[in-house]
């Protein structure tokens, strides 16, 4: 179910995609509220889960992560029992950062990070393939990024 949001909440969404380190009172004053209000509104909106936690975001290459793998999956089965299995191998793999389930010509969109094509290469045999009820995997390596977000738009 979809929360009503007001442009304060908006607002606050907005600046908390950008620095979640931010105290609420530093918030409030940019929103235009006061202090206890806007802690207020971040406690509601955590409690109905639009705030679904506060992370760190790392640069995947300077900690050694230089290959990003766009795989795309078909699986040689449709069964509720192989969907089940996939997805349970794909969410214990740390490489794979997305897993999204498709429609049309194959079956899941896989966002992977590695070291190098090597390290894709030993992830793909050694744990990908491995995992039963694959049919096919098309691996597109991204040669550069030109945007990546984590902020949703959230401001009208």
């Amino acid at each position: 179910m979809q929360s009503e949001l007001d442009s304060y909440d908006r607002k606050i969404l907005a600046l908390l995609q950008e620095d979640a380190s931010l105290s609420s009172a530093q918030i409030a004053e940019q929103v235009g509220l006061s202090q206890s209000p806007c802690w207020r509104r971040i406690q509601r909106m955590k409690e109905e889960g639009i705030i679904r936690g506060q992370v760190t975001l790392l640069d995947r290459k300077k900690i050694g992560l230089n290959t990003q793998i766009f795989a795309q999956v078909k699986l040689n089965a449709h069964g509720r029992s192989n969907f089940t299995e996939f997805t349970e191998a794909i969410r214990g793999f740390p490489e794979v950062l997305e897993c999204h389930v498709l429609m049309g010509a194959v079956d899941f969109l896989l966002r992977i990070v590695t070291a190098d094509i090597e390290a894709y290469e030993r992830f793909f045999f050694e744990k990908l393939s491995m995992v039963p009820g694959i049919q096919e995997v098309n691996s597109i390596v991204a040669l550069s990024e030109i945007k990546s977000t984590t902020s949703l738009p959230v401001v009208r």
